[in-house]
């Protein structure tokens, strides 16, 4: 095996530390026999993959690139189907079609799916009706269901993970690399309910543009421009349920460390970020880019700890920093972050997410998230970086192609009342494909306001 070129790291030394977040399996045995499955299946994700996103991501903190990592809040085992997946894709494809026709520049995509399907809980338990069970942690752990079965800790739903991951993937690249991403057919992308919504004169004047752009180039040149029929999609998800991280971590042949294979992009999420704790551990020792989500609670001293720890070599695109402050707080706390990563000496990827920050409940109880205050903590992320002279490289959206109502606001001017409509998340709302379009057009507007 390889050696890890952290020295004093191995992989399962995260076990010597406390692990946050993780289920209690009631049977040992099995969860054994599912974490031997699961490492011997082929990895989902090559190192050379996750070296060139690496590449990428450092290109990013540069400004030569532009993050957009966008997908699911969590994803399910019954939504691993063509049409769920391709929606995905064509709001993703729509919004880098815009960013990069707006921002005059590259767009680095990195979906949030492929492996989404573990997340943190804010309680170990939920109560209904006087009933106490476990919460749901995800379709990799338990269900959703309110009952005493689904709600148990099943290891064998990590091997079904695995094949969700897998079939998920499969379809990703296929379309990715094929016709379907081809810039001259930008009508592959449509979505059924986009010919109603307000800024579908605005995304097809930009189609337009860009059809004739190429039509130009190719007339003048008379050669086909084969390199814009495919495009690379790149995946990621919370790295939180260590035993099966570990399980799809590996050696690689004629290259030191080891890789996570089961996503290109692992990230540290707010309620497991602590320096002296199992996923930090875990993720400082792997070959892998990792993200590490910054919430309010953050000290600067304690995120130069972690921005040491989790890239002691000050590796270009080790490290990406994802703000996740809420829109009161931002302007309260992200300044003094970015001067204490400054201190550092260390080159980081910043970039925001604006939805973790702003989520709030109805009075009837219902998760919901503003428009207004997505996009409000968005655009004051750009103006302190430029404020600070730093750099804010990428957005980190949860979204979805369909057509939900779970975050009010946008051009449609979605109320609480439309809530109930078509509310499918079992997790945290999402943008729908309209609001996740007109973010696409802020970005370029404010990024525009600030380049003058």
């Amino acid at each position: 095996m390889s050696q890890p070129a952290v020295q004093d790291w191995s992989l399962p030394s995260w076990r010597e530390k406390e692990a946050l977040q993780q289920p209690t399996y009631p049977d040992e045995a099995a969860l054994e026999e599912a974490l031997g499955h699961v490492s011997s299946l082929p990895p989902l994700v090559t190192s050379w993959e996750v070296e060139n996103l690496k590449e990428e991501l450092a290109r990013a903190a540069q400004g030569d690139r532009f993050l957009l990592q966008g997908g699911e809040c969590a994803e399910s085992f019954g939504n691993c189907r063509a049409d769920v997946i391709t929606s995905r894709l064509k709001i993703l494809m729509q919004m880098s079609l815009v960013l990069t026709y707006g921002l005059n520049t590259r767009i680095v995509r990195v979906g949030r799916f492929a492996g989404q399907y573990a997340k943190p809980r804010s309680s170990d338990t939920e109560t209904r009706d006087g009933t106490t069970l476990p919460s749901y942690r995800g379709d990799i752990i338990n269900g959703p269901e309110f009952s005493a079965e689904a709600r148990r800790p099943d290891p064998q739903r990590m091997v079904e993970a695995y094949s969700s991951s897998s079939l998920t993937l499969n379809l990703v690249r296929a379309l990715a690399e094929g016709g379907f991403a081809d810039l001259r057919h930008p009508e592959y992308w449509d979505l059924g309910f986009m010919e109603h919504s307000p800024l579908a004169e605005e995304y097809h004047a930009i189609v337009d543009a860009i059809e004739d752009t190429l039509g130009f180039l190719e007339a003048v040149t008379n050669k086909k421009l084969d390199s814009i029929e495919g495009v690379t999609f790149y995946t990621s998800h919370e790295a939180l349920l260590l035993p099966y991280e570990e399980a799809l971590s590996r050696s690689v042949p004629h290259k030191d460390g080891i890789y996570n294979l089961g996503t290109h992009l692992p990230w540290v999420g707010k309620r497991t970020n602590q320096p002296d704790k199992a996923h930090v551990e875990y993720a400082r020792g792997i070959e892998n880019p990792v993200g590490l989500k910054v919430g309010p609670d953050m000290t600067p001293s304690r995120l130069q700890t972690l921005v040491r720890t989790l890239d002691p070599e000050d590796e270009p695109g080790k490290l990406t920093l994802i703000s996740r402050l809420g829109a009161d707080a931002i302007s309260d706390k992200l300044p003094d972050l970015i001067e204490a990563v400054q201190a550092t000496g260390q080159s980081v990827l910043w970039i925001a997410d604006p939805m973790h920050g702003n989520t709030e409940k109805t009075d009837d109880g219902i998760k919901t998230r503003h428009f207004d205050n997505i996009l409000g903590e968005l655009e004051q992320a750009l103006d302190i970086h430029a404020a600070e002279g730093s750099h804010l490289g990428g957005v980190h959206f949860e979204l979805t192609g369909e057509n939900v109502t779970e975050c009010i606001g946008g051009a449609r001017g979605l109320s609480e009342a439309d809530l109930g409509r078509a509310y499918e998340s079992h997790v945290d709302p999402r943008l729908n494909y309209e609001q996740s379009l007109e973010m696409a057009f802020s970005i370029v507007r404010k990024y525009r306001q600030l380049t003058g």
